[in-house]
């Protein structure tokens, strides 16, 4: 089993190890060194001091290669990233979500299988797994595929299952990048009431006590709706007790569907400004999967999708043509003069306007000028 990856990542090469954030840039010449190497030779002196200066912990002296690296083939299609909805089903009803129905269906195992083989020709070197809640139904074994496979993940959960052991023991044999918990408030009460299921809040914090204890790579998303807007800084104050990384997030969008329903849980005390939006590579060097194996440039670009299973990995060669496209003003944007500086991506506004959200929740023309 294997304790580091070397591996290209888009126009670079690189040296990671799951479960440490991170990592060394490898030349070209280093890696391609490594990938003439057989498994059953020793680690090159210059590799053993890379890996004493980036982890101190790991030593790699007089060890064989096949003990501990795993060197990952070159790609030709560009792809570095990639995001999986294994299951769109949750323990959770919460008011926000922007899933809008939370069905528990996906695709039999050996198209998990296909579509994880596929990314990892792809290139694609970090993955993120999501849902609903990915912990539930056929999470561990596709995890530990990809895992084998090299790549680095991270788990994007709602927490309420990490006390499990089996849980707990698959995360220490193949150690995930990150996991990522969702937070949807500070006391018992808000949070049950946003995620409309009694005792999610103990189940949170059992969760969240697990995780902890077994050290995990642990990184919280704060979830700031009507529901606890009043407890902002003591989610942040709870994030800090545990020594743990945390951003906070306000703006609600609507679901996959177009639906404005869950723009309902939005605080509009705490709604807050986007950055301008400058582009993204969504599409270019990443996409999404969803749980049928169906391809989308992003979460939000969910138009003109790719069936995986079927098409292959010579269907993502359509994928940069429709990110483009998508990505053109239209419809009520297209004319506008001051799109350079707009805030969302034409797909997300897309979706605030099929939705019929305030024109302030993703326009400038809806700001108020003082």
């Amino acid at each position: 089993m294997h304790q580091l990856i070397a591996s290209p990542f888009l126009e670079q090469h690189v040296l990671v190890r799951p479960g440490s954030r991170g990592g060394a840039l490898l030349p070209e010449a280093r890696y391609d060194e490594l990938r003439a190497l057989d498994p059953s030779e020793w680690a090159p002196p210059w590799l053993v001091e890379a890996v004493a200066s980036q982890w101190p912990d790991l030593n790699v002296k007089d060890q064989f290669l096949g003990e501990f690296l795993l060197v990952r083939q070159p790609s030709s299609w560009g792809y570095g990233k990639a995001s999986w909805e294994v299951n769109l089903g949750c323990n959770y009803a919460c008011k926000h979500c922007y899933l809008g129905l939370k069905m528990n269906s996906g695709m039999p195992w050996e198209d998990k299988q296909r579509c994880l083989d596929i990314m990892a020709e792809a290139g694609v070197l970090f993955l993120q797994v999501t849902g609903g809640e990915p912990t539930i139904g056929d999470f561990m074994r596709a995890y530990r595929y990809a895992w084998n496979l090299g790549m680095m993940i991270t788990v994007s959960t709602n927490g309420s299952l990490l006390w499990r052991e089996n849980l707990l023991r698959l995360f220490r044999g193949c150690p995930p990048y990150r996991v990522t918990v969702s937070m949807y408030g500070a006391m018992k009460a808000s949070y049950d009431g946003l995620t409309q299921r009694e005792g999610a809040w103990d189940q949170f914090v059992q969760g969240m006590n697990a995780a902890r204890h077994a050290r995990l790579p642990l990184r919280m998303s704060i979830v700031v709706t009507e529901d606890n807007a009043a407890e902002e800084q003591a989610m942040v104050d709870l994030c800090e007790s545990w020594g743990v990384e945390y951003e906070v997030f306000t703006n609600m969008t609507p679901t996959i569907y177009g639906g404005g329903e869950v723009l309902t849980a939005q605080s509009k005390e705490h709604l807050r400004l986007r950055k301008t939006f400058t582009g993204c590579n969504a599409g270019h060097t990443f996409f999404r999967l969803d749980p049928h194996g169906q391809v989308s440039i992003c979460k939000i670009g969910r138009d003109d999708q790719i069936s995986l299973p079927h098409e292959g990995i010579e269907g993502l060669a359509r994928l940069g043509a429709i990110a483009d496209r998508l990505m053109l003003r239209t419809g009520g944007c297209s004319g506008c003069t001051i799109a350079g500086t707009c805030r969302v991506c034409r797909p997300l506004a897309k979706h605030y306007q099929e939705a019929k959200a305030p024109l302030a929740a993703y326009c400038q023309h809806g700001e108020q000028k003082g």
